[in-house]
């Protein structure tokens, strides 16, 4: 039986600003993205969040980010490796407490928007993400795209590397994201995201979005949580996936 992880990113809710229905979310995912304040999220929220996601049965991860509250962490910042690195650091401190307290712990990393589409390829930043957590004093796996820099980094530091898909966003031939300035960046028919997902869980290749088909070795599957019909899309790829006989688990 095939096996795939699915995660979203929560935790985005900032003070009286309120971001997703992670409650909803969690009945269908299996890993949570939880923001750990520098793009999105606060203390109570980061709290709340983590206690949540233990009462679902759903693995903790640590969606790390730029320091860019303003831009929502879709702004490349030009720091310097070590000024990443202990950013980084500090998020995964904060929620690592938060974990705790609701008698769970962080159990991967997952870099957001603009930080995670730089370690692609920018070699630096990706070595400060993987420095940042052996600087934690684990092993924990790194969530991203296949072939990426920071994964290369971290499989050199004997961390481990775990590839991802996402769900609701359209593919370039060449297996990148269609930037999210673009028109069809977002994949919003549910029946269309399902069959793409469907498709690489059992056969391992997805869609791009001139009709390329991509051949890909993802272990999860994102299905954001800030779009509009999110709740519902997420149910229709755990829906779909159960149908054709995939297993739903945590990667970690």
């Amino acid at each position: 039986m095939p096996v795939i992880d699915l995660n979203s990113d929560v935790g985005e809710s900032f003070g009286n600003w309120s971001m997703g229905d992670d409650a909803a979310i969690f009945e269908s995912v299996s890993s949570a993205n939880v923001a750990c304040g520098f793009h999105a999220g606060d203390p109570s929220t980061m709290a709340q969040t983590a206690r949540s996601a233990a009462a679902a049965g759903v693995t903790i991860g640590a969606h790390v980010a730029y320091r860019d509250l303003a831009g929502f962490g879709r702004r490349f910042l030009d720091c310097t490796p070590t000024e990443l690195a202990d950013d980084i650091l500090y998020q995964l401190g904060a929620l690592q407490a938060m974990a705790a307290a609701a008698g769970k712990r962080i159990h991967y990393v997952k870099p957001h928007g603009a930080l995670y589409n730089t370690i692609v390829t920018h070699e630096p930043h990706a070595q400060a993400v993987v420095d940042a957590v052996r600087a934690l004093g684990g092993d924990l796996p790194i969530l991203g795209l296949p072939g990426s820099a920071v994964h290369a980094r971290a499989a050199a530091a004997g961390l481990r590397t775990v590839t991802e898909a996402f769900a609701d966003r359209n593919y370039t031939p060449e297996g990148t994201l269609v930037s999210r300035r673009e028109p069809e960046a977002v994949i919003h028919d549910p029946e269309a995201v399902t069959a793409n997902m469907v498709r690489l869980a059992t056969e391992g290749t997805i869609t791009a979005i001139d009709g390329t088909v991509i051949r890909t070795d993802a272990e999860s599957i994102c299905v954001h949580s800030d779009t509009p019909g999110a709740v519902a899309m997420a149910a229709a790829v755990r829906r779909g996936l159960e149908e054709a006989g995939v297993n739903i688990r945590s990667f970690a």
